[in-house]
């Protein structure tokens, strides 16, 4: 395979990655308030994509999706007794999710995944224009 669709071929593995980073951090942010139903079940857990090198079936190095992890940070606790999660003390544990980190997040993958697009873009044009400079 040529070193174009190499590049065309690592920078779609990194398009797949950033995907799957940002629909894990939508999720996120979408369960940021999710508490548990009673005092004794968790709330959701904040969840973070393993992304890891691979080689690619023409050679090229890419990057894929290995999974996601459960964060075991600490949830936040707020005053609420009439919750029905509430536990004796009145205080009902909210996920471990902050918003302004899970944006930041969701922004750094949407500008990898532009970078990758502007790479294959790239890629795209210099195979027009060495198609061009042969049929002279």
């Amino acid at each position: 395979m040529t070193d174009i669709n190499a590049t065309i071929a690592a920078a779609a593995s990194g398009m797949r990655a950033q995907t799957t980073r940002m629909r894990i951090a939508a999720e996120n942010v979408a369960n940021a308030n999710s508490a548990g139903a009673n005092p004794n079940e968790d709330p959701f857990r904040r969840r973070i994509p393993l992304l890891e090198s691979t080689a690619l079936a023409n050679g090229a190095q890419g990057v894929r999706v290995a999974g996601a992890i459960s964060d075991m940070s600490a949830f936040r606790e707020e005053y609420n007794p009439s919750h029905p999660a509430a536990d004796e003390r009145g205080y009902v544990q909210l996920p471990n999710v902050d918003t302004l980190v899970e944006m930041m997040d969701m922004r750094e993958a949407t500008r990898a995944y532009e970078a990758n697009l502007n790479m294959i873009e790239a890629a795209r044009t210099m195979t027009t224009r060495a198609l061009d400079l042969l049929r002279r």
